[in-house]
This record gives structure tokens, sequence and C-alpha cells, in this order.
């Protein structure tokens, strides 16, 4: 006993000494949080790193509610010096802490947005059908959100949890436009019930569902289902008529008063500038002047919800959404 723990205090002290030489390898690189996938990811890092940066930060990937839970909570005091992050809730947390600093350069964005972030990326939503699938359930084609809800679609829908990803409120922003809170919970009552096990909690997760022919019919982000037909297989993708709801990602920069501060600036100017030349052929949405994208890539019906995208409103729609289920 006395060799085994002998043996396991050299393990704990090895593990240790490498815990802070990691932590001291790490001290004075700026520190960035992304919410973004991994295509994403690939693409900034490949910016940094061609513009000389490759050595002098961490980027780190965590999910939406978890950046956000620490932006509320820790405010100025977090770790990360850049963030790249759901718009509403980079407003919500400068409402709440005054936590980013003015952007020190010109973006040229379509759209008018806070000094203290630009754009990134935008993801919208549709509706995709596996049309072999449907086929063969004698189903017709959806045209809505709403169509996915009736009771023929029962068991053979795929939609992402509002609760785990933002991909699940562009159908629930859908829904509620449309129908209002009273018939818009019965619509997400009977959609939910149509799911049965196929309620994924991940964006991604539908149309994986889809292609693999377990479900006829979901809902996630248009580009996918547009690059899943694009590859031959046998995958239709629809706008409904309830709207192309869109989130965008945005960059910002957390105020340390430091040099940090400074170099993170720059960072995030190679981010907006440079990254989005792949970003735009991940995400074909276009958010700066002189950017296009094909007509495939065009939603039918592009919508904004009527209200200001909020933490607060998510949490709205978030208790909508656990009162249908």
């Amino acid at each position: 006993m006395k060799k085994i723990k002998g043996i396991l205090l050299v393990v704990i002290s090895i593990m240790m000494l490498a815990a802070c030489s990691v932590g001291n390898a790490e001290e004075g690189k700026v520190v960035i949080y992304t919410n973004s996938d991994e295509a994403a990811s690939e693409a900034m890092k490949a910016a940094l790193d061609e513009a000389g940066y490759e050595k002098e930060y961490v980027l780190q990937s965590l999910g939406t509610s978890e950046i956000g839970g620490k932006l509320m909570v820790e405010g100025d005091k977090i770790e990360a010096d850049i963030l790249t992050m759901s718009s509403y809730f980079v407003e919500s947390a400068q409402k709440e802490h005054e936590m980013f600093a003015d952007l020190t350069f010109e973006t040229n964005a379509l759209e008018q947005h806070p000094n203290y972030y630009a754009p990134v990326l935008a993801n919208t939503g549709a509706i995709f059908a596996n049309t072999e699938v449907l086929k063969d359930k004698g189903l017709p084609m959806p045209t809505s959100i709403k169509d996915l809800a009736k009771p023929e679609f029962k068991g053979l829908v795929s939609i992402p949890n509002i609760m785990d990803s933002s991909t699940g409120w562009l159908f629930v922003q859908a829904i509620m436009s449309e129908y209002g809170e009273a018939e818009g919970k019965t619509v997400l009552r009977n959609l939910i019930a149509n799911t049965g096990p196929h309620l994924e909690s991940s964006g991604s997760g539908p149309i994986k569902k889809v292609q693999a022919g377990e479900v006829a019919a979901g809902f996630g982000l248009r580009y996918q289902a547009v690059l899943a037909k694009d590859s031959g297989l046998p995958i239709e993708y629809i706008d409904p008529i309830e709207g192309n709801f869109s989130l965008t990602e945005t960059v910002a920069v957390v105020d340390k008063y430091d040099e940090t501060t400074k170099l993170a600036m720059e960072m995030a100017e190679v981010i907006v500038k440079d990254a989005r030349k792949e970003l735009i052929t991940h995400y074909p949405v276009a958010l700066y002047e002189g950017e296009t994208v094909s007509d495939t890539n065009k939603p039918a019906y592009s919508k904004h919800f009527k209200q200001p995208l909020t933490v607060e409103l998510l949490q709205q729609h978030q208790d909508l959404f656990k009162s249908a289920n």
C-alpha cells in the first residue's frame, strides 16, 4: 500500500507540474472564446496564423449557453480577451457590465450594429426533407413548420432543442411571429410530440437524421441542406412560409485596459477582414459591402423578429417551449 501511495503521489506531482507548465506557456497570450462550430473556428485560426499571430493566442470552443453564462456572471473578469458569440448575448452582456471596447477599425457592414462588435457570420433556418423517405411513407413535401406538426409526420421529424441549441430558436421565432403565443404553443406542442426521440441538442443533429433516413423531415441550418443536396443526396430544402429567421455571430473585444486589449483588437480586425473570405463559403449570408452569395443560398422568406433579440426574450421562448413539451 505504501508503494502504491508513493506512486500515486509521484503521478499527481507530475500532473500538477504539467498543468503549471501549460499555464505558464499560455501566459500572456490572447484568449479567444468562440461558440462557432469547427468550420468557423478553423477559418478564424487560418486567418490569424497567416497574419503572423500563430503563437500569440489560444482559441477555446465552448457552447453558447456556457459562454453566455460566463458573460452574464463574470463580466469583464472573464478569462477571454476576444469573444465570437451570438450578438444577442454580446448586447445583453454589454448592457449589464459595459465590458467591451469600441472597435478601432471600420467594418463596412451592410446593417448597423453597435460600435463594440462586428458581425462574423450568420445562420439562417429552413426545413429540409429526405425525398426518398417522403415517397416511401406517402408523405407530401412540407411547405411550413406547421406542416411538420401534422399527425402524419408523427415520429418522422427532427428539430433542435432550443434549451441546448441557438438553432432551435430560429423555428420558435418563426412560429411565434406567424401564429402568436396561443396558436403557436399548440403548433409547438404538436411539433415536439412528432419528434419523439429526435429532439436534438445540436443544431446539426436534424440534418444528420434526415440524411440517414431516420426521419422524413427536419428543421435546421439552411446552408447544410443546400450542401447535402448539391452533393447528390436525396435532400430537398424548403423555405417555410412562416419565414427564414437568422442569428448573427459577432466578434467583440473585452476591455481590460492593458496591452493585451490592444493585441486582441488587432486580431479581431483580422477575423473580420481576412477570415470572412472563407467564412462566407461555409455560411453564405452577405454581411459586408461587396459580398455576394448565389441565388441558391438566398432564402425566399427572409424575416427579422419584431422584438429585439435579447437573453430575456430567449428565456421567454425557452419557457414557452418547456411548457409545450
